[in-house]
């Protein structure tokens, strides 16, 4: 099965999770081209300084100084960078212009016969002619227990609001927002996990769930677990009251 994986270059967790994935990757399967987006980890694309003056005013000096240390680290050993896991696979990255509905855009992936395309952090509203574009469509991961804490975040938020558990949820994308039908969903126990953590075992067991999701596609025997609108809960870019309602309910980002 021939995967071109939709992603961002993410600095701090999305690289040796992809590496993960393409070791493990079923042996009839590969990822055979890659859409890099422009990093957006908060939903919006904006400008380097405005992401920087939105971190700060909403999550303060600490949250601020923790990430900028981590990301400046990051530019001096990119080993794990999401575009140094793919170069060290030999993935090729598909050069795409503005939006990548564009059609010159979905020519361009159509090109390397995509059998699945797969979403990972993919910060762009995917329309119909790119999903209808590879027969098997387009799975998407989301960190959390769909159809509860759709929209951004999730990691904050199910943290904001002291849930017990929480999850990651493989679906396949419609032209709504984290509304698709279900393949593979694993439910975790929170317990004392920072935020951090939260994010990054999500992460890992969200590529055993894509790797789950291959096969069941491969096998072509597989039953979709409903995703209701009328069960939804959806949250986008939180406030400074709701950071500060995080932080007084004993909740940590690292």
């Amino acid at each position: 099965m021939r995967i071109v994986l939709l992603t961002q270059n993410d600095p701090f967790y999305l690289g040796r999770n992809i590496d993960y994935l393409i070791k493990n990757l079923p042996e009839h399967s590969e990822i055979v081209a890659t859409v890099l987006f422009e990093v957006s980890p908060f939903g919006k694309r904006e400008s380097f300084l405005q992401k920087m003056k939105k971190t700060y005013d909403i999550f303060g000096l600490k949250f601020f100084v923790y990430y900028g240390i981590k990301f400046t680290l990051s530019k001096f050993n990119s080993i794990n960078s999401v575009a140094r896991v793919l170069a060290k696979h030999s993935v090729p990255l598909v050069e795409i212009e503005g939006n990548i509905n564009r059609a010159e855009n979905l020519a361009k992936i159509k090109s390397y016969n995509p059998d699945l395309l797969v979403s990972i952090g993919g910060n762009q509203i995917f329309k119909r002619p790119l999903l209808d574009l590879a027969p098997h469509g387009c799975l998407n991961l989301h960190t959390a227990l769909l159809p509860k804490y759709r929209g951004l975040m999730p990691s904050f938020w199910v943290l904001r609001y002291n849930e017990k558990y929480t999850g990651v949820s493989v679906f396949f994308v419609d032209e709504g927002i984290d509304s698709g039908d279900i393949l593979v969903q694993k439910k975790v126990e929170i317990g004392n996990r920072s935020q951090e953590q939260l994010i990054s075992d999500t992460k890992q067991i969200g590529m055993d769930s894509i790797i789950e999701c291959v096969e069941k596609i491969h096998s072509g025997g597989y039953e979709l677990i409903p995703n209701p609108d009328e069960e939804q809960t959806y949250f986008s870019f939180p406030t400074k009251e709701d950071v500060k309602a995080f932080l007084a309910a004993g909740k940590r980002f690292y």
